[in-house]
């Protein structure tokens, strides 16, 4: 196997020990936080910003608030150079 399938098998092992610790604890915070940032290394980035918005509605003080914030950011990036060349 290679390298990239490896890493493929290790974030998809990964997000389901997440989802099912966050089925058994629901009001853990840092699970939703952790999980957004594997969907966002996924480039599942509408899912990432879910679970952040998720993990700062259970705790204003997650980390995920300063994820969140960078994610609205790269999402509300708009370069009028990119589009008009």
């Amino acid at each position: 196997m290679n390298d990239k399938n490896q890493a493929e098998v290790d974030f998809a092992a990964e997000l389901a020990r997440l989802t099912s610790e966050i089925a058994a604890n629901p009001d853990d915070d840092n699970l939703y936080y952790q999980r957004g940032r594997l969907y966002w290394r996924l480039g599942r980035k509408s899912q990432a910003i879910s679970d952040y918005e998720r993990a700062v509605a259970l705790n204003a003080a997650s980390p995920a608030a300063a994820a969140l914030t960078i994610a609205r950011d790269v999402m509300n990036f708009f370069n009028k150079d990119l589009y008009n060349p």
